[in-house]
C-alpha cells in the first residue's frame, strides 16, 4: 500500500510542500557570514510557512518536504566540495526525537551533490541553542572534531537555522582547528 504525502505546513495531501504552501514561502533575507566560516548561505526566511516546514522536520519528523528542502540547498552549494557533515543535535534531543535533522538534511543534500556525507563534529555536553537570547546564543554551541579523524580540505556544513550565526562560527572553528581548509556553510532557514 503507497502512503500519500501531504503538505507539513497545511496538512494538504500531494505533494510537499503544496503549491499553495510553496508560494507563501519567503527566500532567506541575506546572511551575513559568520567568522571562520568560508561562505554562506540559506534557502528560506524562517517565519510563516517556511518556519513550520523546518520546525515540522526538526520537532516532528516530518520527512516529506525533506526532498524539496534538500534540492534547494543542494542549488546553494555552489563551492566545490568534498564531503557534507552538520551540525549535530544535543544527545538528549536526537535521544529523545529517535533521529538528528540535521543529519537527514546533510545526507539528502549530500545525494543530490554526489558527495560523501560524513559525521565530523561532536557536540559537548550544554544547552541547545534554540530557545536561548542573542547574548547566550553567540557564546555557541561547544563543538569539537574527534580526536585523529581525517579531515577534507574543502567541507560542506550543513545546519536547519541560522539565527545569529554563532553555531556555524562554532562548528567552523572546531574543522580549521582539526585539518580542514575551507568550510562553506548552507542552512534550511534563517531567523531575521
Amino acid at each position: 500500500m503507497l502512503l500519500s504525502t501531504s503538505c507539513p505546513a497545511c496538512g494538504a495531501i500531494g505533494p510537499a510542500p503544496c503549491p499553495s504552501c510553496r508560494s507563501a514561502v519567503r527566500r532567506a533575507p541575506a546572511l551575513p557570514r559568520p567568522p571562520g566560516v568560508t561562505s554562506c548561505a540559506a534557502l528560506l526566511a524562517y517565519d510563516g510557512v517556511g518556519r513550520e516546514i523546518v520546525a515540522r522536520l526538526k520537532y516532528a519528523n516530518a520527512r516529506s518536504a525533506l526532498p524539496w528542502l534538500a534540492d534547494g540547498m543542494a542549488g546553494l552549494a555552489t563551492a566545490p566540495a568534498d564531503a557534507v557533515t552538520w551540525v549535530p543535535t544535543t544527545p538528549q534531543r536526537r535521544r529523545r526525537r529517535g533521529f538528528d535533522h540535521g543529519r537527514l538534511l546533510a545526507g539528502a543534500v549530500a545525494r543530490r551533490l554526489a558527495l560523501p556525507c560524513r559525521p565530523m563534529l561532536a557536540r559537548l555536553p550544554g544547552p541547545p541553542q534554540t530557545g536561548r537570547t542573542r547574548a547566550e546564543r553567540l557564546d555557541g554551541p561547544r563543538l569539537l572534531v574527534p580526536a585523529g579523524a581525517a579531515l577534507p580540505r574543502r567541507v560542506i556544513l550543513i545546519d536547519d537555522v541560522a539565527t545569529t550565526g554563532a553555531t556555524l562560527s562554532a562548528a567552523a572553528r572546531a574543522l580549521i582547528a582539526a585539518g580542514a581548509a575551507e568550510v562553506h556553510a548552507v542552512v534550511a532557514a534563517r531567523r531575521a
